[in-house]
């Protein structure tokens, strides 16, 4: 299966607007944002649990990043409420389930092969900082290496954002809304740019509050790339 499977183009879905598909599983339902591959997959999606559900236990052999939408998601290292960010590094395993169900933003097999860290970190009440440079803008660091920096901003209202990423930029609208080369995000709106595009967005009247990651599409990664796999070089 391929979604948005072109690394070198813009890609913009509007998850709120997709039905949800179901999952091997029961009561687990998806929106797929890009994706490579079947059920292993290079995957960006939306995940939905309903209360009471849960996934068979599975090893992570190419990592897996999430952020906590709504709800709380829980496996053997705790309960993560609302806006936790947890990455499970290659070779982890866990049984995820959701007791009053949940929604999470999840992204497959897009590791480091070499990264054995795990993270948690609830942002709920931490502080955000000011970067220099930047005026209207409030960043909260999630992680950063040699490959990408993952980070939640505060755009406020009614500015113009201006960001080059050399490696390319992904962007999951969590609060309020921006405009892009004259397209509407909105809550649940994913935006992915490829490597030297930049982003030129300007916020509405609310501003905006987003998960941003930048500089990891300069390496791409896959289980299975199928041949001539767009923007980088996969690996297993």
């Amino acid at each position: 299966m391929e979604i948005h499977a072109d690394f070198r183009k813009r890609a913009a879905v509007h998850s709120q607007r997709l039905a949800w598909v179901p999952s091997p599983s029961a009561g687990v339902e998806r929106r797929m944002l890009d994706r490579v591959g079947a059920e292993v997959a290079r995957a960006t999606s939306i995940v939905r649990y309903a209360p009471g559900c849960s996934f068979a236990p599975h090893t992570h052999h190419g990592g897996e990043e999430y952020f906590v939408l709504e709800g709380v998601f829980s496996d053997e290292n705790g309960d993560h409420p609302a806006g936790s960010y947890v990455r499970n590094p290659p070779t982890s395993s866990h049984a995820p389930r959701s007791s009053g169900g949940c929604t999470i933003f999840v992204k497959l097999w897009q590791f480091d092969p070499a990264d054995r860290t795990p993270i948690q970190i609830g942002t709920a009440n931490l502080p955000y900082c000011i970067p220099p440079g930047r005026p209207g803008v409030a960043t909260l660091p999630l992680f950063e290496d040699a490959h990408e920096v993952v980070r939640l901003e505060r755009w406020a209202p009614e500015i113009d954002i201006v960001l080059a990423a050399a490696g390319g930029i992904e962007i999951l609208v969590l609060e309020g809304g921006f405009v892009e080369q004259g397209e509407a995000f909105a809550p649940g709106s994913w935006l992915r740019l490829p490597v030297d595009a930049g982003l030129r967005a300007r916020t509405g009247a609310d501003g905006a509050r987003v998960w941003i990651k930048t500089g990891h599409l300069a390496m791409l990664r896959a289980p299975s790339a199928p041949e001539g796999f767009a923007g980088g070089a996969a690996r297993s």
